[in-house]
Formats: structure tokens, C-alpha cells, sequence
């Protein structure tokens, strides 16, 4: 079994930042593929970003993030960071550490179910 713990959200103004850490633990030597999704009130579930083991860690973005959001992974011990920068009032939501044990390539990453283990999700609220 796996655990993912997600930590670091919070209130920050529009233009600031923030950094997500996901902490996995259990079984986790074979979490190939580690990603982040994000739920505002009353939206589904959407991706947000993407990494994988292969290509020396492989990195993919939803549209509305690229360029702002930057994902990266210890490999040690797994613990994966969202890296959010000049955030918008869009961006509120809870973010949601996801975790595959199969590897995934473009746009394959984006798919909520192909993830095997959740968090609890951590709140990201962003003021005017």
C-alpha cells in the first residue's frame, strides 16, 4: 500500500507562490509515474502536472499552468514539489498528489484514473 501526504498550501496573493510537497511512504520503490490534479467548487477534478522516472524524468503540464508551475521529484525518497508561481485567482482549488505505478507520456499523464493512489489534498486559496 501507498500513502501520499500533501502539505504546503495555503492563502497567497495573486502573483505570489507557493511550493506543494507530496511525501509518499509504503511500497514506493516502484511509483513510476507521480502527478498533481487540482478540484475547485463545483469543476471536476483536473490535471495539473506530470513526472515520470523514464527520460531522466519526464515532465508534462496542463496548458493553463505551463510556464508558472514547475514539478520535480527526489528520488530518493519520492517526495514530488509543485512549484507554483505568478499564481491567478484561477488557481484556487485543492490540490490533489496523485501516484502510478505505470509510466505515462503526454497526453496519457492527464488521466485522472490511470492513477492507483491519492491524497488528501492540500488548500491553495488565492486572493485579489
Amino acid at each position: 500500500q501507498v500513502q501520499l501526504v500533501e502539505s504546503g498550501g495555503g492563502l497567497v496573493q495573486a502573483g505570489g507562490s507557493l511550493r506543494l510537497s507530496c511525501a509518499p511512504s509504503g511500497r514506493i520503490f516502484d511509483l513510476n509515474t507521480m502527478g498533481w490534479f487540482r478540484q475547485a467548487p463545483g469543476k471536476e477534478r483536473e490535471f495539473v502536472a506530470a513526472i515520470t522516472r523514464s527520460g531522466g524524468g519526464s515532465t508534462y503540464y496542463a496548458d493553463s499552468v505551463k510556464g508558472r508551475f514547475t514539478i520535480s521529484r527526489e528520488y530518493v525518497e519520492s517526495t514530488v514539489y509543485l512549484q507554483m508561481n505568478s499564481l491567478k485567482l484561477e488557481d484556487s482549488a485543492v490540490y490533489y498528489c496523485a501516484a502510478d505505478r505505470g509510466y505515462c507520456s503526454g497526453s496519457a499523464c492527464y488521466v485522472r484514473v490511470r492513477y492507483d493512489y491519492w491524497g488528501q489534498g492540500t488548500q491553495v486559496t488565492v486572493s485579489s
